[in-house]
């Protein structure tokens, strides 16, 4: 039986921690994925930890990751600092909750990166090296690993599957890996044999409007099935190669967030079983 997850970001921002690990239960999924805003909206209005691991135990559900560590690679002295006492705090949270994944996402170049002022190309690899390299350091002492997942948006300064794998070439640290989202995958332009199925800790499913994939942003994500994206290819590569971890919906799709969050809940787990079927 495939694991399939929900992630926080599929209900939207405005429904509480509390309300998606019941309607994943509820759904049939086996697992959620957290989103850091809701548990830290959990926490400051009086939850702990320990009264958050009873929830996700009555609702039958585990947790797959906290999510997530955003412009978390182009950093340098304290600003480096700075993720790296974020990423404590996640590992914090998922030691607690027994949760193997904190996942970390590329930094966004700066405006005009690709002439006088930004990065090179050099500089953005080294920087993530270091910087994936050093939450690894935290991660490891905390029993969990780091996620690394490209976003496939033109100006993302890692936005294939084939760079990410390289940049962990570099890292060469087993504490990381890759988070590999279909929307971002197809976005970027990732190429299908790049999908070998190693070194991959999570993958998120959703599927796209049409349109030019390099143009395409959040809000055009949809319910698997129901857009553009080859799933069913993309799929079948990876269980052909061997993985064998968890499949997690993550929309961020404005019109479904206006959904009761038992329905996309329930919609989502319907439309992952169909495809794969």
């Amino acid at each position: 039986m495939r694991r399939f997850g929900l992630n926080g970001a599929t209900t939207g921002e405005h429904v509480d921690i509390e309300t998606d690990i019941r309607v994943a239960g509820e759904a049939g999924y086996l697992a959620v994925e957290l989103r850091d805003t809701k548990i830290g909206r959990y926490l400051g209005s009086g939850g702990t930890l320990p009264a958050l691991r009873g929830l996700l135990r009555d609702a039958g559900v585990e947790v797959l990751s906290i999510n997530a560590l955003e412009d978390s690679t182009l950093r340098t002295g304290a600003r480096l600092e700075e993720i790296l006492a974020r990423c404590r705090v996640f590992c914090e949270w998922a030691r607690a909750l027994d949760a193997p994944y904190v996942v970390a996402v590329p930094s966004f170049l700066p405006p005009g990166a690709g002439g006088l002022g930004g990065p090179t190309e050099a500089e953005v690899r080294s920087q993530t090296v270091a910087a994936l390299a050093a939450m690894a350091g935290v991660a490891s002492a905390f029993g969990v690993k780091v996620g690394f997942e490209f976003l496939g948006f033109p100006a993302c300064s890692v936005n294939t599957l084939g760079a990410a794998r390289s940049i962990l070439d570099d890292v060469a640290d087993p504490t990381v890996g890759l988070v590999v989202d279909t929307f971002h995958f197809y976005a970027g332009g990732s190429r299908l044999e790049d999908l070998d199925g190693s070194r991959i800790f999570l993958v998120h499913v959703d599927d796209a409007e049409a349109g030019d994939p390099a143009g395409l942003g959040d809000a055009q994500r949809l319910l698997p099935g129901e857009g553009v994206i080859p799933l069913k290819p993309m799929i079948a590569r990876l269980e052909a190669a061997g993985y064998r971890g968890a499949y997690s919906l993550e929309l961020f799709r404005p019109e479904y967030w206006a959904w009761p969050p038992a329905e996309i809940a329930r919609r989502g787990h319907d439309s992952m079983r169909r495809l794969f079927a």
